[in-house]
């Protein structure tokens, strides 16, 4: 498949702010929107429940209320889950913002090891929901799922979109973001 990716696509990172595990409350959820790798435009949040199961409705109604949904080319998750384990369900996310869903994340999943964790704290049914995300793919030094495009378009628009580290730019202002936002300072590595 031939695709061409503008060098400024219009797309929106995601990543969830620090959190205390286990506590059961809310954390932030940023999206930053960045024209290609360049320049931000826009920022948006909403909050999530730390191990909850509303983080893809959430995130569906930030992006479906933002002025910039209509420019959107992709949305671009850090990781399949924000606040530990409220697992995003990918699928959903796609067809109901009608925006192609790229999953990234820096090392291969220990599915074995996540399934585990997901069964003893009595959460099988999100294992679904990491099936259902697609088979994990490599781009450079990260993988990624996709949802609502097809492989190498996600792969052109991860490869425009990143440009000061090995992960895309609008996950990692995101990143820096939400850190700088709750511990009052930057931190760590998107």
């Amino acid at each position: 498949m031939k695709s061409v990716i503008k060098k400024e696509v219009r797309v929106m990172g995601i990543d969830d702010a620090p959190f205390t595990k286990g506590s059961r409350r809310d954390t932030m959820i940023l999206g930053t929107i960045f024209r290609g790798g360049q320049f931000m435009d826009g920022i948006v949040s909403t909050k999530a429940r730390v191990d909850g199961n509303n983080a893809t409705k959430k995130i569906i109604e930030m992006v479906n209320r933002t002025k910039f949904k209509p420019q959107l080319q992709a949305l671009i998750l850090d990781g399949i889950a924000v606040g530990g384990f409220n697992v995003i369900d990918v699928e959903r996310l796609n067809k109901t913002t009608g925006i192609g869903v790229i999953v990234v994340m820096r090392n291969y999943p220990d599915f074995k090891k996540i399934h585990r964790a997901l069964r003893k704290l009595k959460m099988e049914k999100k294992i679904g929901l990491l099936e259902k995300a697609g088979e994990v793919r490599r781009e450079g030094k990260i993988h990624f799922q996709v949802k609502g495009m097809h492989p190498d378009t996600a792969r052109l628009i991860l490869r425009t979109v990143t440009t000061r580290a090995y992960v895309p730019e609008p996950i990692r202002v995101a990143h820096l973001i939400c850190s700088g936002v709750v511990d009052g300072e930057s931190r760590g590595r998107a």
